[in-house]
């Protein structure tokens, strides 16, 4: 299997990819954003992704706001490193102004809401993230309702991969995200994360994104700060049933746990 992103053609057949995250707020000055960059490069970063809206948060970013935060900060990414950067946001205008400063994905939480989202995302030839969750921040993550939930994020991401392909994405720029802990308890992720086999059988690159996830300190009985091993264990599980893409705040770690299972993944094969 292969993922495209930008310029850059990655064999996941084995290889799990590091997407290492950065988040622009009023707090975070400029400087120490170029600086964790630098960090998170340095520990094995394949790709960068960049929000300005943060999940979870009270008070609605606006748009005006969000671009002021991630537009300059893509521009000096791009221009200082040469990784895939990618945009986390479910806006279509945002992604526009996100693709013409230098990333070359759109990661979007929302299951593509935006109906702008994926024609804009075609024209630039950019990669696409859908995750099955909320609308978007700062919209509270739903009462879990599901039936089953296994196959209803399963046909859920089925369909907005049809759309991505309806709007002329090619299969190695559609990427899916089952939405660990989106709207969903500690039951529910765990039971999704056990089968992301699930996923990896619509044919299209996995992401999945468990680093310092709720569930995960459900399990050890840890507090936020103290999910570090517990994370690398949900991705190191991921990876073995097929997820390829790895989303993380601990890029070191994440990536000796990505390495180390691409040997092991690679002796399997021969």
């Amino acid at each position: 299997m292969h993922l495209e992103l930008g310029s850059t053609r990655f064999d996941i057949t084995t290889r799990a990819l590091v997407m290492a995250t950065l988040h622009r707020s009023p707090e975070s000055s400029f400087d120490d954003l170029l600086r964790q960059a630098d960090t998170l490069v340095r520990e094995g970063a394949d790709l960068l992704d960049v929000g300005g809206a943060k999940a979870g948060q009270r008070r609605e970013v606006t748009v005006a706001e969000e671009l002021e935060r991630v537009v300059p900060a893509i521009e000096a990414l791009s221009a200082r490193f040469d990784l895939p950067i990618s945009v986390d946001t479910a806006r279509a205008s945002v992604l526009e102004e996100s693709l013409n400063a230098g990333a070359c994905t759109g990661n979007d939480i929302s299951g593509f809401s935006d109906p702008a989202f994926l024609g804009v995302a075609a024209r630039h030839g950019a990669s696409v993230v859908a995750t099955h969750g909320r609308r978007g921040p700062p919209v509270p993550d739903p009462a879990p309702n599901f039936t089953n939930v296994r196959s209803e994020v399963t046909d859920f991401l089925r369909v907005r991969a049809e759309w991505a392909q309806a709007a002329g994405i090619p299969d190695e720029r559609i990427m899916v995200d089952a939405g660990l802990d989106l709207g969903k308890p500690p039951s529910m992720s765990l039971e999704l994360l056990r089968h992301s086999d699930d996923l990896v059988d619509l044919g299209f690159p996995v992401l999945v994104s468990a680093f310092n996830e709720g569930f995960v300190g459900d399990v050890a009985g840890t507090g936020v700060d103290d999910r570090r091993e517990a994370s690398w264990g949900a991705h190191t599980l991921g990876i073995a049933l097929g997820c390829r893409i790895l989303r993380a705040h601990d890029t070191g770690g994440t990536r000796r746990v990505a390495d180390t299972m691409s040997a092991i993944l690679q002796q399997r094969q021969d």
